[in-house]
């Protein structure tokens, strides 16, 4: 069977549709969080990437900050280290720390950089202990070395994004005593945002957005005021993982970010579909 090819007005009609989106964010700087089944699936993170390089070619400053749980769960494993859990997150005790550093800010971090500039992007890898850029303390004693945010120095993303480079940013965090944190990526992404009072933060999921109904993927609540966010916990409709999320899109634009958007990462690029389209993808959260 031949292959379908869009019409040349189905693709002009996009690309009019995009344009006064590309306008709107011209020289503006958003953050992507990146995690999930696109950070997997070797297809998926090659459309992450190359959706990063376009936006940048076309003048928009992209942060992209990373997680990488998998990637540790698989070095753990490798090396015979057995984890333990508490209210679901993982214990990190010194050992566990030290390779969570090695795989975030070395392996994934500079993986991403790599393809990065393998398609034609310029970008420089960072970690939050870079310039004291995260600061972290002890979130949870029962945790080890599981990191709560207390400070974010943006100049060394701003020193980046000035000479045109894509910072891409592994969250690790220190104290500034020799002791190195685990940040959750979320949390993370929300708080840079916050600090550099970027236009847009998004953040990458394994589902389409905030759903009424959890197993119907029809019932997508496409845009939720910060107000409406506690009558929808009350009604059920947060529950589960979606909850953290959530306080970070709150978070977010309580700092000053105007627009945060939780998006399916499963979908091939669902960023631009997200920030170009009408339509959008997920779940737009804005203040009010």
């Amino acid at each position: 069977m031949s292959e379908i090819k869009p019409s040349a007005e189905l693709t002009s009609q996009v690309l009019i549709q995009a344009l006064p989106y590309i306008q709107k964010y011209k020289d503006k700087t958003i953050v992507i969080k990146y995690g999930g089944n696109a950070m997997i699936n070797e297809e998926l993170k090659d459309a992450v990437m190359g959706d990063i390089v376009l936006l940048s070619a076309i003048g928009i400053k992209v942060v992209l900050v990373h997680g990488g749980g998998p990637e540790i769960t698989d070095m753990l494993h490798r090396v015979g280290k057995k984890s333990s859990f508490v209210d679901g997150l993982r214990v990190t005790d010194r050992e566990t720390v030290d390779i969570v550093q090695m795989v975030l800010a070395g392996k994934v971090n500079k993986s991403l950089v790599d393809l990065v500039t393998r398609k034609g992007g310029r970008a420089i890898g960072l970690c939050g202990i870079d310039a004291g850029m995260i600061r972290a303390k002890a979130a949870d004693s029962r945790l080890g070395f599981v990191g709560e945010i207390t400070d974010i120095d943006t100049r060394p993303i701003a020193d980046v994004l000035e000479r045109g480079y894509i910072p891409i940013i592994s969250t690790v965090g220190s104290d500034g005593q020799g002791n190195v944190y685990n940040i959750n990526a979320d949390t993370a992404a929300s708080r840079i945002a916050g600090a550099l009072q970027t236009e847009s933060l998004i953040i990458m999921t394994d589902a389409p957005g905030v759903l009424r109904e959890k197993t119907d993927p029809d019932t997508l609540i496409s845009k939720i005021f910060v107000s409406d966010t506690l009558r929808l916990a009350k009604e059920g409709v947060l529950d589960g993982g979606m909850i953290p999320k959530v306080d970070c899109c709150k978070n977010a634009i309580r700092q000053g970010v105007n627009r945060v958007f939780i998006i399916d990462g499963r979908v091939p690029h669902s960023i631009l579909i997200e920030i170009f389209t009408d339509a959008g993808l997920g779940t737009m959260f804005v203040g009010g």
